[in-house]
């Protein structure tokens, strides 16, 4: 697979299909990596590959993965944006689709607030978001499932600087979704489309809020996973909703 480097991050990345990009990040919170595509709820590499130039990547530093970089204690959110930004840059992709699993709505926030101009639709599937019940599992989910096998490869890395990074994650703006406010995403213009969950780390309330807040959000029925036909039927509202915000000047092409 192929990788983008830019100074000292490396990303690995794949691609498939063609048209209009899309790129997709799969879930698994910091392990956020290309082979977790196969136990997705759907697979988006393949799904969509007859519909859209997909873009997937291994997320900087997710274990069993190639991305690498430094752990950035300051601003982690944004410097996964410069991440997937960069790499969009490295293809020559100006204007994208975005379509974040998990901690991808995060990711989403973070780039609809950084490149509002760039990214045109975006879709939350399952996003990771505060749970009220249980407000530290995010926290928790990094620290059990990231930190032992990231720090076994990274002994440079300390103790300290891991704990500063899961809190500026998860702890420094709880409430929501973590990477930006409520009041964001109030104003946020992007047409979303929202594939809720209702599990701890994917609370059903943060994709309400997100699809209640947002001015041209859409939101699809809940559960949607079982029986398979909804399924698919959830799948083709996806597509038709990315279908239909393809830029005139792209889909003249």
């Amino acid at each position: 697979m192929p990788f983008y480097q830019r100074g000292d991050v490396r990303i690995r990345y794949e691609e498939t299909g063609s048209g209009f990009p899309l790129l997709v990040t799969p879930g698994g919170g910091l392990n956020s990596r290309i082979s977790n595509w196969p136990t997705a709820v759907f697979n988006a590499m393949e799904v969509f590959k007859n519909d859209f130039r997909c873009i997937t990547m291994d997320q900087r530093n997710a274990n069993s993965s190639e991305s690498t970089g430094p752990v950035p204690v300051g601003n982690p959110w944004d410097a996964f944006a410069d991440d997937q930004l960069g790499l969009m840059d490295h293809l020559g992709i100006r204007e994208f689709f975005y379509m974040g699993y998990c901690i991808g709505g995060c990711f989403a926030g973070k780039l609809l607030q950084r490149a509002p101009d760039r990214v045109v639709a975006a879709v939350f599937c399952q996003t990771v978001g505060h749970w009220p019940e249980d407000p530290s599992v995010m926290y928790r989910h990094g620290k059990e499932n990231w930190v032992p096998d990231f720090m076994k490869r990274r002994p440079d890395v300390s103790t300290d600087i891991i704990e500063k990074y899961l809190h500026n994650l998860y702890a420094a703006q709880p409430d929501f979704l973590y990477s930006v406010s409520r009041d964001f995403i109030k104003n946020c213009q992007t047409p979303m489309l929202v594939l809720p969950d209702d599990v701890p780390a994917h609370p059903l309330c943060t994709s309400i809020d997100v699809a209640s807040l947002a001015p041209n959000a859409e939101i699809t029925v809940f559960p949607w996973k079982e029986p398979e036909e909804l399924k698919q039927r959830t799948i083709d509202r996806v597509r038709r909703f990315l279908r239909a915000h393809i830029p005139l000047r792209a889909a003249a092409q």
